[in-house]
């Protein structure tokens, strides 16, 4: 029998990239590829490439290069025929940036992936905000960013990162799907120094 109990829901799968993945992720329909593959669940190349706008034949070529350093796996239990279905390999992606300081490609990589998620955070933005008029005012009220300035040493900005991961991970955990008020939502967690020109 099936337990139901968000509470019991297994960690996340999360895997702590390498060189030779960072590699492979930094390029825009890759990662676009595996965040689909993560949120929607396992798929074909061509409903990927339906579903992100390009052709099967790159949709396909991008799968194996991702599968080739193992963040995406081939799905055996739904293929039929010729036709291939692929999943994530991993809920999660974790780095340090520091974990590439001894290879130039592999920081390199990482600095564009870095600068992606933040092209997509504003993205996302643009489309929330040329839509969020036909949405309820609980969700308008529950929706948006806010920020807040601090002097803290490294130690504890990691310490407080940790802790507010932790209660993100308990909130999906607990999260029920099912409820019919709930709706797929991202939260972006960031932290950066006030440089000179932004004090």
């Amino acid at each position: 029998m099936e337990n139901d109990d968000p509470g019991s829901r297994p960690e996340p799968r999360a895997v702590r990239i390498d060189h030779r993945q960072v590699r492979v992720l930094a390029h825009p329909l890759r990662l676009r590829l595996v965040g689909a593959l993560r949120v929607k669940g396992p798929a074909t190349a061509t409903a990927l490439a339906e579903l992100l706008g390009t052709n099967t034949g790159a949709t396909s070529y991008h799968l194996r290069q991702l599968a080739e350093v193992g963040l995406v796996v081939e799905d055996p239990d739904r293929g039929t025929g010729r036709q291939r279905w692929w999943r994530a390999a991993h809920d999660v992606t974790n780095w340090e940036p520091t974990d590439f300081d001894d290879d130039p490609d592999a920081r390199a990589a990482i600095e564009w992936i870095q600068g992606d998620q933040v092209r997509l955070l504003v993205e996302h933005a643009e489309r929330w905000f040329a839509v969020q008029h036909e949405w309820s005012p609980a969700w308008r009220d529950a929706l948006g960013m806010g920020d807040i300035f601090m002097t803290i040493p490294p130690a504890r900005l990691e310490a407080l990162k940790e802790e507010v991961w932790q209660v993100l991970e308990r909130y999906r955990r607990e999260a029920d799907p099912a409820d019919p008020a709930a709706r797929p939502v991202q939260v972006f967690l960031a932290a950066y120094p006030l440089l000179e020109g932004n004090r």
